[in-house]
């Protein structure tokens, strides 16, 4: 029962919708009619400014970070702490609050891996900090942060990152690639926004640029 409970509370917890609260807090806006009409920082950023997205980020990342937390305080074994993670990043991208819709779960994933393997998250935002200040696009930088960390948990043998873990990374990585098919579309036609571009309000029946 414990541990049913404990799994449930991390994708409850990876559920909250921070961009959408932020949004409604900041400028009084339903952050899912702007842009991409996703409840994520980037979509945050282009439509409300740094300071709002930075608060989303660190809260989404935080998601993740506290289910990692909180299964690894009970000592269950690596799988259940990698099942908590998982359902974290699902919880984000399937809300349970807005009718099993969400964001891309970039920052949760990472606040996941931050509480598994703080080294690696270190090296994958840097990546991410790198590839954004290069290309200018956030979801470019995020399909290979994503699929930097399942490679660098196979790679560095003085780590010796538990087989749970390196399940986890594969599967929020094919998971975040997935969910950024769209922005892989618009980038082979190149209307892929950049970062710093505006988010305008979604027009009915119009494409979503999704960030």
């Amino acid at each position: 029962m414990t541990h049913f409970l404990v799994l449930t509370a991390c994708y409850l917890m990876g559920a909250i919708p921070f961009g959408l609260i932020v949004g409604k807090m900041v400028k009084g806006v339903d952050i899912r009619k702007f842009g991409s009409g996703n409840i994520g920082a980037t979509n945050v950023y282009r439509t409300l400014g740094a300071g709002p997205a930075l608060l989303v980020f660190v809260l989404d990342t935080a998601k993740g970070f506290l289910s990692v937390v909180l299964c690894k305080s009970l000592a269950l074994g690596d799988w259940f702490v990698v099942a908590g993670g998982l359902l974290a990043v699902m919880g984000h991208t399937f809300s349970v609050f807005l009718r099993f819709s969400g964001g891309r779960g970039v920052a949760t994933a990472l606040g996941v891996i931050i509480g598994l393997t703080p080294a690696i998250a270190a090296v994958a935002l840097g990546l991410w900090i790198l590839v954004v200040a290069i290309s200018k696009y956030i979801s470019v930088a995020s399909i290979l942060a994503a699929i930097s960390v399942p490679i660098l948990m196979i790679l560095w043998k003085s780590m010796r990152v538990p087989q749970p873990y390196i399940v986890l990374a594969c599967t929020a990585a094919a998971a975040i690639v997935l969910r950024h098919i769209p922005n892989m579309r618009r980038l082979a036609s190149g209307t892929e926004p950049r970062i710093g571009q505006k988010a305008n309000p979604i027009k009915e029946g119009s494409d979503r640029t999704d960030g």
